[in-house]
C-alpha cells in the first residue's frame, strides 16, 4: 500500500536529473527507521538505566542524590563522544561513501551495548566497574556519533525535492521509537522484585539488542547507495593537500555549523530533560516508578506519531516556520510542563512530559534531517550534518539532564524546578534565533547547494 508522500513510480528528479524509485525509498527509509530505532534504543537505554539502577550499581559510596548526578555524568560522557563520531565517521562518510559507514556504526554499537549488559558492578571489581561503563559509553557515542548522519543523508539524498522532509522524517522517528522500546523493556524487567531488577533484570534489555543487531545489518544490506553520493564521486571536489573534510567545514562553512549547532541545543535540551531527567525527577517527588516510565513511552509513542506529520508540513510550509514554531513552543512550555508534573497526580505528570516533548521539540526534531542535510554541499555534508547535530546532542541532550539535576540540587530539591524550567527557556530561544538567521532551505538543490 503506497502512502500520499510515496511517489507512484520512478519519476525523474527535476533539479538533478537523477531517477527516484519508490520502491528504493521505501527500502531505504526503512533501513534508516530500523537502524536508527536499534542505535538509539541502544543508546537512551542506558539513559533510562542511568535514572533507575546505574547510581546504587555503580556508585553505591554517594549519597542518593549525588549518585544520580554520577550517573547522569557517565551519560554525558556518551554524548561528549558523538562529535567525535561524526568527525570520524563523517570524513570516511563523506569519501568512501554513506552506506558502509552505517554497517560499522551499527557493529560498533552493538558489541558496546552487550558488554554494558555484562558488566560487573562495584560490589565486585569495585572502581574498574564506573570506568569501564564510562568507556563503553564512551564507544556507544561514537557509534551513534556515526550513525544518524548516514541515515539521515541515505534517506534524503534518495528523496525527491518535495518530499525530502517527509522522508527524512522517517530517519527522525526511530529516536523516539527507540526510547519506547527502551523504556519498556526496563519497565518489564521492573516489574521483577526490586533485588532481582537490580541483580539482573536490568542487564536483559541490553543483551536483548544483539538480535535486535542482527535485523538491522541484514536489512542495510540490502540497500543501494546514495544516488547523489554516486553522482558526485566520478569527479570529486579539488581540495588543498591534506585538508579534512571536517577542516574544511570549520574553514569553509562556519556560518552554517555554527547556526546548526545552536539550532539543535532547544529540541535535545527539551529531550534530556523529558525522557531522562523526568524519570529520577519524578519518582524523587513521589510519583511511582512505573508511572513516570509510562509518561515516557506515551510522550515518545505521540511523538513517533507527530514526526511524519510535521516533516510533511515542512515540505508544504518550509522548515524554518515548522522549527521556529517548535523552538518557541519548547520556551512557552517550560514552567507548564513542570507545574503539571509537580501536581502529584499521574495524569498531570503524563501531560507535562506530553506538551514538552511530544508537541513542542517534536516540531523540531522531525524537520531536521532534511535541514541539515539542505546546509552543507555533497562532498562536505555527512561531516557538517553529523558534527553539528551530534555537538547540539552534547550541549543539549548530554548536559541538560546533569545540569538540571545540578540546579535542582542547589535549589534544595522536591519541586524547586524554576531553574530547570529557566534553562529549557534560553534554550528555545537561542534556537528560535539561530533558525531565523538560518533562512528557508527546504528549496535548495542538494547537488549545487549554495551553502551561505
Amino acid at each position: 500500500m503506497t502512502s500520499s508522500a510515496t511517489p507512484a513510480a520512478p519519476a525523474p528528479d527535476p533539479r538533478s536529473g537523477t531517477r527516484v524509485d519508490p520502491r528504493e525509498i521505501r527500502r531505504v527509509a526503512l533501513s534508516s527507521y530500523i537502524g536508527t530505532t536499534v542505535e538509539m534504543y541502544d543508546f537512551l537505554l542506558y539513559g533510562t538505566a542511568a535514572a533507575l539502577v546505574f547510581g546504587p550499581l555503580f556508585f553505591p559510596d554517594l549519597d542518593p542524590l549525588v549518585g544520580v548526578i554520577a550517573s547522569f555524568g557517565t551519560l554525558a560522557a556518551g554524548y561528549v563522544a558523538r562529535p567525535l563520531g561524526g568527525i570520524v565517521f563523517g570524513h570516511f562518510g563523506d569519501r568512501l561513501g554513506r552506506k558502509r559507514m552505517l554497517l560499522t556504526t551499527m557493529i560498533l554499537m552493538g558489541v558496546a551495548s552487550t558488554l554494558i549488559g555484562l558488566l560487573p558492578t562495584y560490589e565486585h571489581i569495585g572502581l574498574a566497574a564506573p570506568v569501564i561503563l564510562v568507556a563503553l559509553r564512551l564507544v556507544q557515542g561514537v557509534a551513534v556519533g556515526g550513525e544518524w548522519g548516514g541515515a539521515a543523508l541515505m534517506t534524503v539524498e534518495h528523496a525527491a525535492p518535495g518530499s525530502r522532509g517527509v522522508w527524512g522524517g522517517v530517519t527522525q522517528m526511530g529516536a523516539p521509537t527507540g526510547a519506547v522500546l527502551a523504556t519498556l523493556a526496563l519497565t518489564l524487567a521492573g516489574l521483577l522484585p526490586d533485588e532481582q531488577f537490580l541483580a539482573w533484570g536490568w542487564r536483559v534489555p541490553f543483551l536483548a539488542s544483539v538480535a535486535l543487531i542482527g535485523v538491522g545489518l541484514f536489512v542495510r544490506l540490502r540497500i543501494s547507495e546514495s544516488p547523489v553520493f554516486a553522482q558526485a564521486a566520478p569527479a570529486p571536489v579539488e581540495r588543498p593537500r591534506g585538508r579534512l573534510p571536517f577542516v574544511e567545514v570549520l574553514l569553509t562553512r562556519p556560518r552554517n555549523l555554527v547556526l546548526a549547532v545552536v539550532a539543535g541545543i532547544a529540541p535535545f535540551a527539551a529531550q534530556g530533560v523529558f525522557t531522562a531527567f523526568v524519570i529520577s525527577y519524578a519518582i524523587g517527588i513521589g510519583h511511582g516508578r512505573s508511572a513516570a516510565l509510562t509518561a515516557v513511552v506515551v510522550s515518545s509513542t505521540l511523538a513517533i506519531a507527530l514526526t511524519p506529520l510535521y516533516a510533511r508540513l515542512s515540505d508544504r510550509v518550509g522548515r524554518r516556520p515548522v522549527y521556529l514554531g517548535g523552538a518557541l513552543a519548547v520556551a512557552v512550555t517550560a514552567f507548564p510542563a513542570f507545574w503539571l508534573v509537580n501536581t502529584g497526580a499521574v495524569a498531570g505528570l503524563i501531560a507535562g512530559v506530553v506538551l514538552a516533548h511530544a508537541v513542542a521539540l517534536t516540531a523540531m526534531y522531525a524537520p531536521m534531517a532534511a535541514l541539515l542535510a539542505e546546509m552543507f554541499d555533497t562532498h562536505l555534508r555527512y561531516t557538517g550534518a553529523s558534527v553539528s547535530y551530534q555537538t547540539a546532542t552534547v550541549l543539549g541532550a548530554g548536559l541538560s539532564p546533569l545540569v538540571a539535576a545540578s540546579l535542582l540540587t542547589a535549589s534544595g530539591g522536591g519541586t524547586a524546578t524554576h531553574g530547570v524550567s529557566w534553562m529549557l527557556v534560553a534554550a528555545g530561544l537561542a534556537s528560535a534565533v539561530a533558525i531565523w538567521f538560518t533562512g528557508e532551505t527546504g528549496r535548495r538543490d542538494l547537488t549545487d547547494i549554495d551553502a551561505r
